[in-house]
């Protein structure tokens, strides 16, 4: 994965009200897919793990599905999924302003 770099997001209509589905520019799982019901715990660190946590960060995120690379999040009625896209497109960018970067002295 490329430190840094954004993630393009592009989000996609769904027919199922409160159901928001993205597709990005790379497979976060792999070949294989997973399944939240609540933002994991700290063992869990892989990409995927740490997309969940930060999307359950927002309110009204009620369940993450992840596949490859495609992600879709249901909402509970009437929630805000705009910042859900700004979210996602950060998720490998670690050196954001005001943030330090390390010195290897």
């Amino acid at each position: 994965m490329c430190v840094g770099q954004p993630v393009t997001v592009v989000k996609k209509p769904s027919s199922n009200s409160g159901v928001v589905r993205f597709e990005i520019n790379r497979s976060i799982t792999g070949m294989g897919h997973e399944r939240y019901g609540g933002a994991p715990g700290p063992e869990h660190d892989r990409p995927c793990d740490e997309l969940a946590r930060r999307l359950f960060a927002h309110q009204g995120v009620e369940y993450v599905h992840i596949n490859s690379n495609v992600i879709t999040v249901n909402m509970s009625f009437g929630a805000d999924d705009s910042a859900l896209s700004e979210t996602i497109t950060q998720l490998f960018t670690y050196y954001r302003p005001g943030v330090e970067v390390p010195s290897f002295e």
